[in-house]
């Protein structure tokens, strides 16, 4: 369960680029942001707040183009972006430049402009593997057109990154799924998975307004990307988010679906649980003491220590204690 801390000078361009709009989006509740786009000089401003920031760490960090379709923009729009980003990885030392875009916005020419500006990875706004959700949300892309740009980023030598989303509408638990195993047969290094949210004037707000659409509850929002998390870490690939950002714009707008906080929190320490629940079926109903890492106790107890309550419904008394000796992530059962 431990992972890489991942460190981004996120810049937003929201619905830059965006040839349409799909049915979940509205990029400023999501971002929090209604300013103007940003300059040149806004991303050279962030980059030194985020060096005097991070320090030594800024080695590992990345300027973080997200929000639109970055390759789509305004190309000339888009060289000024990336020639102050490309300045500034060279004058503090940063990993590189990252950015989002769509599948269907990825060209050989394209690739070239960004690995001549300090890009090092891209990701790809897939959402899903299946050509009736891609069409049922207003995508305007086909899975074989992610499949096709994530082969010629990887073969570009750029680091390729993957974005899903749960829950949408015409999908199931089992679609999302096999997109999950579609997107890991591209071959990610990383990956980001977004529960569908609903949002005021979007096609989603229209169909839950008409009853065509129903958003997944939290509860099985977080059951599937327990499971996610597996399928993707058991494949080697990175899971660098997990739900949204926290933000109050979403919090105050939101109209329905799994939006939490710490929605990666409750993914995390839903797996945990079932993973113990496993181990601890051979011992039958009764008391126990499961010894976690320090780092890990909170994802074993569970967001208001949950993960006991449920235990206990069970059968089981489990109680949990630190080991410092034991590998993060694994636990040790003592009857």
């Amino acid at each position: 369960m431990g992972r890489e801390k991942h460190a981004n000078i996120s810049i937003f361009v929201p619905h830059l680029g965006c040839p349409r709009q799909c049915s979940f989006c509205d990029q400023r509740a999501i971002t929090g942001q209604a300013q103007s786009p940003p300059t040149p000089e806004d991303v050279w401003s962030a980059a030194r707040r985020g060096a005097e920031t991070l320090g030594p760490r800024r080695e590992q960090a990345e300027i973080a183009f997200f929000g639109g379709s970055f390759t789509a923009i305004d190309q000339a729009y888009m060289l000024a972006l990336l020639t102050a980003a490309k300045a500034a990885v060279e004058r503090w030392g940063f990993r590189g430049v990252r950015c989002s875009t769509r599948p269907d916005a990825i060209d050989p020419q394209i690739l070239a402009v960004l690995k001549a500006h300090r890009v090092t990875a891209v990701e790809l706004g897939a959402q899903s593997m299946d050509n009736q959700v891609l069409r049922a949300n207003r995508r305007g892309h086909t899975a074989a057109q992610t499949r096709e740009a994530a082969e010629r980023i990887r073969q570009a030598g750029l680091e390729l990154g993957l974005q899903m989303m749960t829950g949408l509408y015409a999908s199931t638990p089992e679609k999302d799924l096999a997109t999950a195993q579609g997107l890991i047969a591209l071959g990610p290094a990383t990956v980001r998975v977004y529960p569908a949210i609903v949002l005021p004037n979007t096609g989603l707000a229209r169909l839950y307004q008409t009853g065509q659409y129903r958003p997944q509850t939290l509860e099985q929002a977080v059951d599937l990307c327990a499971a996610l998390l597996d399928l993707f870490e058991g494949a080697g690939v990175r899971v660098i988010r997990m739900g949204l950002h926290p933000s109050p714009a979403v919090e105050a707008s939101r109209l329905a679906g799994p939006y939490h906080p710490a929605f990666r929190q409750l993914a995390e320490s839903r797996r945990f649980l079932l993973r113990l629940t496993q181990s601890l079926k051979p011992h039958g109903p009764g008391r126990c003491t499961v010894a976690v890492h320090p780092r890990h106790v909170s994802t074993a107890l569970g967001q208001g220590r949950e993960n006991l309550q449920k235990l206990q419904a069970f059968g089981w008394q489990v109680q949990f204690v630190q080991d410092a000796s034991l590998e993060p992530g694994s636990w040790r059962i003592d009857r």
